[in-house]
């Protein structure tokens, strides 16, 4: 089979009532990504040709959400939410001459594996319909698949299913896959003669069936299938997320010196040897190279860190930062939009926005570049080799050369030439005995207020 014909379809368009949210289901964060992301990703290992969402509550934020995934997404409303079947066929005017495959995922069940995926396309050379199914521990209200042998029969719904069918532990999860055209032909023949009315996908199982088609299960951990309807399955959802992206970081050659207070984003990349302190955050956009270091209570996000360079502790990596090999950002120092070239040092208590530094710089504590005039944000250029001295105010737009200083407690307004030395700072004045006196008038004031006050 050409897997580089199979078509997906993502079905987004629950409002999730229990949810209690304005916020459409699917687009609730989860490894600081939409939830939708993450079935997008899984269905991204099959190289599909099209991807199909169909939206329907808050469309145009789930379509907005699924472009910024991939532009190429093709985005469908279904306008009244009528069941699963239903929504598959809003897709079919895309979709129904489409060569190849056709597979279903749901936008929140976010952790359907590639691999799983990978097997459902493999049974489909031996099956015309093949299901997703799993083992249940607590089979409850799910749908049951009645099979023969290898040959899945139907699937009963469980206010449908008899006592000898609601014994049975293998359930559905509602994800599918078959021949593109077969699957829209079996789509169009669901009824809705059922107490709610609505068309469900399940149904094309015993139409298949009924055809004298084949179906078939692949069998996953029920842990894949784990769907969110609820702020508490929300909950549970991303604590599954963090164990796995903690268990595949430490896999991958990651330390991790106390991984349960570590979080990850859905994209998060860590290279091997890099060391990841305790009570680290990680943002979207967010790639660490082998060797590198994050100290503890660190917060990253749309940002690249090189290999060698060290952060934190308690810094923050805002988007656009970018520290080449060897930088060092130390405590309380925050990044945004800012490229750090080799050796560069940035030790305490600092703000860089906006601005390139040269290598082998010296940043002292206290820094700010003043990036932003309440109307636009300036850039701020610091030459090679360069030294900042402590409490520098360097006021954008403005540059400092190669190997030029800063003196302490500066005011940096003009451009600083290569090599020179820049002070912008008042002339101090000294006053013998002053701070005696004043502090004896501020002192016989004070008493003054209170002898005053008292009745």
């Amino acid at each position: 089979m050409d897997r580089a014909t199979v078509s997906l379809i993502v079905l987004a368009a629950g409002q999730g009532t229990r949810m209690n949210s304005d916020l459409p289901k699917v687009l609730h964060p989860l490894g600081a990504a939409p939830m939708l992301h993450h079935a997008l990703r899984a269905g991204q290992s099959l190289e599909p040709e099209r991807v199909v969402v169909v939206a329907g509550h808050g469309a145009e934020a789930v379509a907005k959400a699924a472009r910024a995934f991939d532009e190429s997404i093709e985005v469908v409303v279904q306008a009244e939410q009528l069941g699963t079947a239903h929504a598959v066929a809003q897709a079919a005017p895309l979709l129904a001459d489409a060569p190849g495959e056709a597979v279903v995922l749901y936008g929140d069940t976010p952790f359907i594996r590639p691999e799983t995926l990978e097997r459902m396309l493999d049974l489909r050379s031996r099956h015309a319909v093949v299901v997703l199914g799993f083992e249940a521990a607590d089979p409850g209200r799910y749908g049951r698949l009645v099979t023969q042998g290898e040959e899945l029969d139907r699937i009963v719904e469980w206010k449908d299913a008899t006592d000898e069918e609601r014994a049975i532990s293998l359930c559905n999860s509602g994800v599918i896959c078959a021949e593109a055209g077969l699957l829209f032909a079996l789509v169009s023949d669901v009824g809705n003669a059922n107490a709610a009315g609505e068309y469900y996908l399940t149904d094309v199982v015993a139409l298949a069936r009924a055809r004298g088609l084949s179906a078939g299960v692949a069998i996953c951990d029920e842990a894949e299938t784990l769907g969110v309807n609820t702020r508490a399955q929300l909950a549970a959802a991303e604590a599954e997320f963090q164990k796995r992206a903690r268990t595949a970081a430490l896999e991958d050659g990651v330390t991790l010196t106390a991984p349960d207070t570590v979080f990850f984003a859905l994209d998060t990349f860590v290279g091997r040897d890099a060391i990841v302190g305790p009570n680290v955050v990680f943002g979207p956009g967010v790639t660490v190279e082998s060797g590198a270091e994050i100290r503890a209570f660190c917060h990253l996000e749309g940002c690249h860190i090189s290999r060698g360079a060290t952060v934190g502790p308690f810094a923050r990596l805002r988007p656009g930062a970018e520290l080449a090999e060897d930088v060092h950002v130390g405590n309380f120092v925050e990044i945004k939009n800012a490229v750090l070239d080799e050796g560069v040092k940035v030790g305490h208590l600092t703000y860089l926005g906006d601005a390139h530094v040269g290598e082998h710089t010296n940043i002292g504590a206290g820094t700010v570049t003043c990036n932003y005039d309440g109307v636009m944000k300036h850039r701020t250029e610091i030459g090679a080799h360069a030294f900042i001295g402590s409490d520098t105010m360097l006021v954008a737009p403005v540059t400092v050369g190669a190997h030029a200083m800063t003196a302490s407690g500066s005011v940096i307004t003009e451009n600083v030439p290569a090599e020179a030395l820049a002070l912008g700072r008042a002339r101090q004045v000294t006053k013998p005995g002053m701070a005696t006196r004043l502090m004896e008038m501020f002192r016989a004031a004070k008493a003054a207020k209170k002898k005053k006050e008292t009745p």
